[in-house]
């Protein structure tokens, strides 16, 4: 270690008689040599499984509306293709731990935070706010994230807290949150988007919950312009290194599917 750190001209170690601790330059190498290993056992994992057959229980854990309408079909083809492979599938908008929960992945929305975990970022997704043609033409068209006060609107009612979620806002990169006086609430995204296709008010939720509904007519978006910031979708999995075969054939799937769909 002496040696390397005359090579580098480092400290890399900070050493009493005690203890030995990594400096800041010490942990900034450690943590840039372990990105260069784990992308070196992602190559030669990939390497060595590319013409494996992935076998086994797949375990993964995803919201509930992206599992169904994004998630599903790519298992289900996947599961087609590969008769040894099995697949479990929790669908949850609870945070799930990868390395407690017994999982081989989870799926979700939002920054990861956990540095022992690997986010692969696939998708993205924007909170954006609608209602029906039937109440736009009675209540009127909110122009900007004030105009809501005069609106009804439908909230989110966290299933954990029992608390209702604010409404984020963006314009011109500056973050505007609201806490709208809430005609209604509810604790389930689909439930706000057929509750708001009912005519009973405004609701703030992901673009995908409401496509549909969109598509159809059923639903139209307003405040298009003050869209908060996109989040990211992300699978999340413990390590590269000795990677699962059936893992690695769901990661690459899905993110093959999101890029061309």
């Amino acid at each position: 270690m002496q040696r390397l750190e005359r090579q580098l001209g480092l400290r890399l170690f900070q050493r009493t008689t005690r203890r030995v601790a990594l400096t800041q330059e010490g942990e900034a190498l450690y943590e840039r040599c372990k990105r260069v290993l784990d992308e070196l056992a992602e190559l030669e994992l990939h390497a060595a499984g590319a013409s494996a057959e992935p076998t086994g229980v797949l375990r993964v854990d995803v919201p509930v509306t992206y599992g169904k309408k994004k998630v599903m079909p790519v298992l289900a083809a996947l599961a087609r293709r590969h008769p040894g492979l099995r697949v479990e599938v929790r669908m949850s908008d609870q945070f799930a731990d990868v390395i407690s929960s017994g999982v081989d992945a989870v799926v979700r929305v939002g920054e990861v935070a956990d540095t022992r975990l690997i986010a692969r970022r696939i998708d993205q997704q924007r909170l954006c706010v609608y209602g029906s043609p039937l109440y736009l033409a009675r209540k009127g068209r909110p122009r900007r994230p004030a105009d809501l006060e005069r609106h009804d609107c439908i909230l989110f009612q966290m299933p954990t807290s029992g608390r209702h979620r604010q409404w984020d806002f963006q314009r011109h990169g500056r973050a505007i949150v609201v806490h709208p006086r809430g005609a209604h609430a509810i604790n389930d995204g689909e439930g706000l988007v057929s509750a708001a296709c009912a005519g009973m008010g405004l609701v703030q939720v992901p673009d995908l919950i409401a496509a549909d509904a969109v598509r159809a007519g059923a639903l139209e978006e307003v405040l298009a312009g003050y869209r908060p910031r996109p989040m990211p979708i992300s699978i999340i999995f413990a390590s590269h290194r000795h990677m699962p075969v059936r893992l690695r054939a769901f990661i690459d799937e899905l993110a093959g599917a999101i890029r061309s769909g």
